[in-house]
């Protein structure tokens, strides 16, 4: 649960919309991570919540997702003021599916089990699944409820204590969600929210000697910190969910409407602010130019505006630091030749909105194409072959996500093998799924959100053998 703060100290939460702020919320440090792992540790070591069967444990976390259910509303707006996000998204996506999440693993709870063992000699031999023990979770600002859950929802399952710090930019719903655990019944200790900076409570986090292991998304740049901290504190087991610069390719194949369709949620869905977004789009030449026209006439379907209004597609960057690193790489982009086609402009003079971008005459050694910009802007290549296509699509240190629109059934099973990535959308895009595995390959992280293999990540193997005699069969 939420704790009291030991230094008293606060910070401003903002509200994008209008840079304005919203509410002060106390800022833990080191000291507040160390109380925070005490009190996951006695509830990992001595509490009921890792002891209780995983039916018992099931239904708890059925009550927390019912909760959720009834708050919907005020979930939505928390996300809405604080991290930009669209209010009509929140209430009709983004809330309910955290709630599902919860469900789908209280579902798995009272089904983690291992295996009976055929060994080779006179031995009886039997695994565990044990929970891990305390997990740090750090959640990024783009996400925060979708993240929040993507995460402790799995370790619940398995039987872990947690210490949640959500990003400093977006708090908020994190602290409700605190609230909702304790009503659910949740024993204390088992989640502990600590909100708070980075290079402080983040640090203290990933380098604390009782956390048996922590889950980070965010930028590559900081997962490295969190893999050197982890290293250089007690070898805890690490999992990462970092950036990307995922492809898009369109064949000339392909329906132009539907893949400009598909180009523009690609990368604008979320103002951009998606890990996964679709930010590089490679469309073979035969169809280049009709497919820029039907884009740029598309373009204009996403009104930028205030995320509580209805009407609005995409919302304001999360912060002013956000809001001028995207506004530099647009600068960027022009300075190193790429053409403006649409956008590029700040969309309001109040708050931290940004037109939707795209670029044409991208090429592959120009920042636009080679660096995470986290913001609404696209960058269009050309491509003749399929081969070069894949080239292009796989030169990137990045692989976290990748499209492919055709449809050609060999095309898309060939570029489905050859793209590096950990995610292939095949005519559509932000494919996600509770059940459909999620994560990097290269410089993107490793580790998997989502499906079953997001469970084991909590949870550890034991074997168990003894020795067996005069047994007739072995």
């Amino acid at each position: 649960m939420n704790l009291d703060f030991v230094a008293g100290k606060t910070f401003e939460t903002i509200d994008p919309r209008t840079g304005e702020t919203i509410a002060r919320v106390s800022e833990g440090d080191k000291e507040d991570i160390d109380l925070a792992v005490g009190a996951a540790r006695r509830a990992f070591d001595h509490g009921p919540w890792p002891r209780l069967p995983g039916a018992a444990r099931a239904k708890i976390m059925h009550k927390f997702a019912d909760l959720i259910d009834q708050h919907i509303e005020e979930l939505a707006t928390l996300d809405t003021l604080n991290a930009g996000k669209l209010f009509s998204w929140g209430k009709a996506v983004d809330i309910p599916s955290v709630a599902n999440t919860l469900r789908y693993f209280a579902g798995a709870a009272d089904k983690i089990h291992g295996q009976v063992l055929k060994m080779s000699r006179e031995l009886h031999a039997y695994t565990l699944l044990e929970p891990i023990g305390v997990v740090g979770l750090i959640i990024p600002w783009n996400f925060p409820s979708t993240m929040f859950f993507v995460k402790v929802s799995p370790a619940l399952a398995a039987g872990c204590t947690m210490v949640v710090k959500p990003a400093e930019q977006t708090p908020l719903s994190a602290l409700f969600y605190a609230h909702l655990a304790k009503e659910a019944g949740i024993p204390d200790g088992v989640i502990n929210v600590v909100s708070g900076y980075g290079p402080t409570a983040g640090a203290a986090l990933t380098s604390h000697m009782n956390v048996d292991k922590v889950s980070f998304t965010g930028s590559t740049e900081v997962g490295r910190k969190v893999m050197q901290a982890a290293a250089a504190s007690n070898l805890k087991t690490v999992s990462l969910e970092l950036g990307g610069k995922s492809p898009l390719l369109i064949f000339d194949d392909a329906d132009i409407d539907q893949a400009a369709d598909l180009a523009l949620l690609g990368v604008m869905h979320n103002k951009g602010e998606v890990c996964v977004a679709g930010s590089r789009v490679l469309v073979q030449e035969a169809i280049y130019d009709e497919f820029v026209k039907t884009l740029v006439e598309k373009a204009k379907e996403w009104v930028v505006g205030d995320p509580f209004h209805p009407n609005s597609r995409v919302g304001p960057q999360v912060d002013k630091k956000q809001y001028e690193k995207v506004m530099s790489y647009i600068e960027h982009g022009k300075r190193e030749g790429a053409t403006l086609l649409t956008g590029g402009k700040p969309a309001a003079k109040k708050g931290y909105y940004i037109e939707p971008t795209v670029f044409t005459d991208v090429t592959e050694d120009m920042m636009i194409s080679r660096d995470e910009i986290f913001g609404p802007v696209m960058a269009l290549m050309k491509f003749k072959t399929i081969e070069e296509g894949i080239k292009y699509a796989n030169n990137t240190k990045y692989g976290l996500a990748s499209g492919i629109v055709t449809k050609s059934l060999d095309i898309a099973n060939t570029v489905s093998r050859s793209i590096k990535a950990g995610v292939v959308w095949i005519n559509c895009y932000h494919g996600f799924d509770i059940d459909c595995p999620f994560g990097g390959y290269k410089m993107s992280g490793f580790g998997k959100d989502f499906g079953m293999e997001a469970l084991h990540k909590y949870l550890q193997t034991k074997a168990v053998v003894t020795p067996i005699y005069n047994s007739p069969w072995l």
